[in-house]
């Protein structure tokens, strides 16, 4: 089972999350805090697998609360506000749900939990997984994490990564066999982008690394829906 805390300084949401928790066998609540500073001395002591955790909280935000912690369970994140959404992914979020949550889409996320345990356990940590990439006569191994965005040209397709770029050739239709499409997005029909790298996103365009990537018609609600954004 996996075992969880709820970190939120509103008592009515606490009282949500452990109400849907008791209602599924797939996670343990062990407790719940209004404080965050709370939270960070019992996360010293103890070792929990998935962290509930509110964003806009005083005197730390779900955020930087986060960003103390190492290792860091997975985390979902619970909020009342979707422009935190892309900053959640770079966080490497199990998930973000919008208050008010309900019991289907609480159900859906805690649902991914346990394959994502499963995976962190046999990969080791997560940005240590890597992908063989061939290009001509060479074969490079790459790390999934540090790919930003894929471009199609032509009959080619760039990988750009965080130092260099590789050209391979692909077919854009099967690019989700090269990189998994829990961790990237199709957002053109020439671009597919690692949504933790997402710096910021707009109507027409998003921006990774600096550069700004066009977001096709076509793929706009399937990636504002993909991120939780309304």
């Amino acid at each position: 089972m996996i075992t969880c805390i709820a970190i939120d300084d509103e008592p009515k949401a606490l009282e949500v999350i452990e109400r849907y928790c008791r209602k599924t066998n797939l996670v343990e609540l062990r407790a719940t805090f209004r404080e965050p500073v709370k939270a960070i001395e019992f996360l010293s002591r103890e070792k929990v697998d998935l962290i509930f955790l509110d964003i806009n909280m005083p005197d730390i935000s779900g955020m930087q609360l986060v960003q103390t912690l190492s290792p860091c369970p997975m985390i979902i994140f619970t909020t009342a506000y979707s422009h935190y959404a892309v900053e959640s992914y770079e966080l490497n979020a199990l998930d973000y749900l919008l208050k008010p949550i309900t019991f289907e889409r609480f159900l859906s996320a805690v649902n991914k939990a346990p394959e994502t345990l499963s995976s962190k356990k046999s990969i080791g940590m997560e940005t240590e997984a890597t992908v063989f990439i061939k290009s001509g006569p060479q074969t490079y191994q790459v790390k999934l994490a540090e790919i930003l965005y894929l471009e199609k040209d032509g009959n080619y397709i760039t990988v750009h990564l965080k130092d260099k770029n590789i050209l391979i050739r692909e077919n854009m239709g099967d690019i989700f066999d090269l990189v998994p499409a829990a961790d990237f997005i199709r957002v053109h029909k020439s671009y597919v982008v690692a949504i933790k790298h997402i710096a910021m996103i707009e109507v027409h365009q998003l921006v990774i690394n600096g550069e700004k990537i066009p977001i096709g018609s076509t793929y706009r609600d399937p990636l504002r829906g993909r991120l939780g954004l309304k």
